[in-house]
């Protein structure tokens, strides 16, 4: 068996010939999120990068569920519960409303839902 050169081996990812295609770099800059925009796509990315975090995500697009109760589902405590909840909160993935004593948690709008399905739907499909 004969062993490639290194920069053989390197060379399969990148062009063979040195050619910018002026209309589709000008197309591509057009659509370019704009950096704060990326940040912030991207920190919504991370809450969701947690398995934790997307099993309570999936649980509460099925109900609204207080921390006691989400304890119980997810087989944690109550402290850890709440910090992954005040973290989802922060990024506007969960709300929560008071009811006498008790905090109840939901999905904070229908975007949160379609992110996690169509990224449930890319891991199932493939």
């Amino acid at each position: 068996m004969t062993s490639q050169p290194i920069d053989e081996v390197q060379l399969k990812d990148v062009c063979e010939s040195y050619c910018i295609h002026p209309e589709k770099v000008a197309a591509a800059k057009r659509e370019m999120l704009d950096g704060d925009v990326a940040v912030r796509m991207s920190e919504i990315y991370k809450m969701m990068g947690d398995p934790t975090r997307l099993k309570m995500i999936k649980v509460l697009a099925v109900n609204e569920m207080c921390v006691c109760d989400l304890a119980a589902v997810l087989g944690m405590e109550q402290s850890a519960i709440s910090h992954q909840l005040r973290l989802l909160k922060n990024m506007r993935i969960v709300k929560m409303r008071k009811d006498g004593k008790s905090a109840y948690y939901s999905l904070d709008d229908q975007h949160v839902l379609t992110l996690f399905n169509e990224g449930l739907k890319h891991v199932i499909d493939h």
